[in-house]
């Protein structure tokens, strides 16, 4: 069934000061990425459509003319492309994404928890509170880094501290590599201070615990109050849940927001290479140590031992590199054993299936 969508997709964009009809498409974030990935035959047949909500039971996807709740695919999540089969919907085929934000789901399973799909900046919040938390900020642009996506930190709640610049300089001081904005996310400031990041057709996403403003800076680009927003708690700073889904809002000027519920808990897997950007320091000192296999802990000939004795490098910065690196090496590992068992559970099924062919098993007259 086709459905207006007008709400969602504002009928024009401005920009420049003129007034100009976006292509439904790359309004909702289209680019040749994903177009490269089908042929004109194939998108009549099956028209791209973005999901940009995801319940417990459907996902609600939107294209051009086209806003539907289907089955949940397998393997897709919030912002990604799906060539829809109207007909059977659950075999509508998920394009190839640009970018994945992903992590170890909580639990003992070791299972992978998708967060968002095809995100080109994502905006990594905390507050100028006891919220902030510096270990918890290298987190978040790992995975950014890993994910290929443009991380910024965006420092809320500027107006509850007389020290923002103390707040800034350390949030600086963890990459070069990351933009660092403060802002007061209930004033006019969200929409100027991020508006490079914010353009028509791109998608952005707030990262960071509960009660550090997500929601807020949503509404505030949005330019309403259509997300529900609370308040933290007085005695430790700690927010309270307000988002409970991840979706993807239109905000005016074209850009896709998407809001999601703050992750008390971010295990870091297959994102070495992340993790080695944000401390590109480390990783540049430990190339230049005697042995390959250093540990950087009492080794002979240790730079990166070295630069701590010399005071170039912070011991605690060490500390949180090595919780980071072992902590992805033990998740992997256990995502690879798991893979492992995956594939010979796999051929044992085909062996069975096999020995059945022989034996005359499967017939008719079985």
């Amino acid at each position: 069934m086709t459905r207006d969508y007008s709400t969602f997709l504002p009928s024009t964009l401005k920009q420049g000061g003129s007034d100009r009809k976006p292509c439904p498409l790359t309004a909702l974030g289209w680019q040749p990425c994903f177009a490269g990935q089908t042929g004109v035959d194939e998108r009549l047949a099956t028209p791209p459509v973005r999901i940009v909500e995801v319940h417990r039971g459907t996902l609600r996807v939107i294209g051009d003319g086209i806003d539907e709740t289907i089955p949940p695919l397998q393997g897709a999540t919030v912002g990604d492309w799906v060539l829809l089969d109207r007909a059977h919907a659950r075999s509508s085929r998920v394009l190839e994404r640009k970018s994945l934000i992903q992590r170890r789901a909580p639990g003992t399973d070791r299972r992978i928890q998708l967060i968002a799909a095809n995100i080109d900046t994502v905006f990594i919040v905390s507050s100028c509170n006891q919220d902030f938390n510096v270990a918890r900020l290298e987190r978040y642009i790992a995975l950014a880094f890993e994910a290929n996506i443009t991380p910024v930190i965006v420092l809320t709640k500027t107006d509850l501290t007389a020290d923002v610049a103390a707040y800034a300089a350390k949030a600086a001081a963890i990459s070069d590599l990351v933009p660092v904005v403060t802002l007061d996310a209930t004033g006019d400031e969200p929409g100027v201070k991020l508006a490079d990041w914010c353009g028509p057709g791109k998608t952005v996403a707030f990262l960071g615990s509960s009660g550090v403003g997500k929601s807020t800076l949503t509404n505030a680009l949005a330019g309403t109050d259509f997300i529900e927003t609370r308040s933290i708690r007085e005695d430790d700073a700690k927010g309270r849940h307000t988002t409970t889904r991840r979706q993807l809002h239109r905000v005016p000027g074209g850009c896709l927001v998407l809001d999601t519920p703050g992750m008390r808990e971010l295990q870091l897997t297959d994102a070495a290479a992340g993790i080695d950007d944000v401390f590109a320091d480390l990783h540049a000192l430990s190339a230049r140590c005697r042995f390959n296999d250093c540990r950087h802990r009492t080794e002979p000939g240790c730079a990166v031992l070295a630069a701590i004795e010399c005071g170039d490098i912070d011991a605690r910065r060490l500390d949180r590199w090595r919780k980071l690196k072992a902590e992805d090496a033990f998740n992997s590992a256990s995502l690879a054993e798991r893979r492992s068992k995956d594939k010979a559970f796999g051929k044992m099924v085909r062996r069975i299936k096999k020995q059945k062919t022989a034996k005359g098993w499967g017939t008719d007259g079985w």
